[in-house]
């Protein structure tokens, strides 16, 4: 093939006219190209970089990889590339932009093959998905008549300034979506998922009045109207990523299975530590108040042990902030299931048992700030450390009192 052709409509605006068209994804992969920032190879030009694109993140193209095949992937926005003049022809009448390799016999190194004619501006990644792992080829079959389409704005015969502007402005103006509101609109899906799930134990938390959380999480990742100021303390997104764990080791493929059989059960998803997660069970159960209630139960002792730290809203005490909170859910599998002891996971356990634990804990109520847990991983790495030590001074005294009972 040498050629394409692809309905398209002409968009004027301040920059230029690019056309707006629909292509198959087969057909994209064949015509593109990404031109990577890099340093000159040329003789002469020293410290002088060419191209505009940033360079293929494997790990993200795998995820994109994982999400095409996935039964409601899309890619909405367009992607952006740019074509030689030479390249495109355009028919007012039928409204088909044609895009065709060029050939230049006087001057080879003007040419343009057919697998060169679309410099990528904005989308490489998406594409790549699309892609075998050089790049050059399509390795997907889908289903349905049209194939998988992408939406794309061709710029024909756009300079290389005007390129890079454009690459310049459509990422500089992206603005990143703010995660609880990501998690907040899980409450609108129809199908069940891990990400749900634990949306609905955050708000539940939330809003009851006794709750240990009560109106200490930022359902939007910002402060929530007339609520005091400084005491939400945490965001939906901290609260949903430190307990999605514990429901599934593999969160969109759950998301993904209910999508296509949401009265089914997932097919058991396993780590390397050779186990369910901790509250796998209640979860497909779809008992989310059962892992509410524990939560609740584990955060009243923390309240109980450190009443002060709880509830002081100075941004230099970090018990209620990110790093305490993630600290204390990181090991909260392991008093949970220390306190259970013999009975079954799921069983509900009262305050005064994780309490009695969290005594252990040589911390006292003036020592969480941020000058010994410094902000980060770091500081939260260190405060974890703090509660598994006292986890292992309790049991420790249990073994002995076990010896001379």
């Amino acid at each position: 093939m040498t050629s394409l052709e692809v309905k398209a409509l002409p968009v004027t605006q301040p920059i230029g006219t690019f056309y707006s068209c629909k292509i198959r994804a087969r057909d994209l992969v064949g015509i593109s190209w990404v031109d990577v920032r890099r340093m000159s190879n040329e003789m002469g030009e020293i410290d002088k970089y060419i191209g505009i694109q940033r360079r293929i993140s494997p790990s993200r193209v795998e995820k994109l990889r994982d999400y095409v095949k996935s039964p409601d992937a899309t890619f909405p926005t367009s992607i952006i590339v740019a074509v030689p003049q030479e390249c495109a022809s355009y028919d007012e009448n039928t409204c088909i932009l044609r895009l065709s390799e060029y050939m230049d016999s006087d001057n080879p190194e003007g040419s343009v093959t057919y697998d060169n004619i679309a410099k990528i501006l904005d989308g490489q990644h998406r594409i790549r998905a699309f892609a075998t792992s050089d790049g050059k080829s399509f390795q997907f079959d889908f289903d349905g008549e049209g194939d998988y389409e992408l939406s794309v704005s061709v710029f024909v015969g756009a300079d290389l300034p005007t390129q890079a502007t454009i690459f310049s402005i459509v990422n500089l103006a992206q603005t990143k979506v703010n995660k609880s509101l990501v998690y907040d609109l899980f409450a609108l899906a129809k199908t069940r998922s891990p990400q749900k799930s634990a949306h609905l134990i955050a708000v539940s938390l939330d809003k009851k009045e006794k709750s240990p959380l009560f109106k200490s999480i930022k359902r939007l990742g910002t402060a929530t109207p007339n609520r005091k100021p400084g005491s939400e303390t945490l965001t939906q997104a901290a609260f949903v990523e430190a307990l999605v764990p514990y429901l599934t080791d593999d969160k969109d493929k759950d998301r993904d299975f209910f999508l296509i059989d949401p009265e089914g059960t997932p097919p058991v998803i396993w780590n390397a530590r050779s186990k369910a997660p901790l509250f796998r069970s209640l979860f497909l159960a779809q008992d989310e108040g059962r892992i509410a209630q524990i939560l609740w139960s584990y955060f009243d002792a923390v309240v109980n042990r450190w009443p002060r730290a709880w509830n002081e809203l100075e941004k230099g005490v970090i018990l209620k902030r990110t790093n305490g909170f993630r600290a204390l859910m990181s090991v909260f599998g392991d008093y949970y299931s220390a306190a259970l002891g013999r009975r079954p996971i799921g069983e509900f356990i009262a305050f005064e048992e994780f309490e009695r634990i969290f005594g252990f804990t040589e911390i006292e109520d003036d020592g969480f700030t941020a000058e010994i847990f410094q902000p980060g991983s770091a500081g939260e790495s260190k405060l974890k450390k703090e509660f598994v030590s006292g986890l292992e001074r309790w049991k420790k005294k249990q073994a002995e009192e076990s010896i001379f009972s």
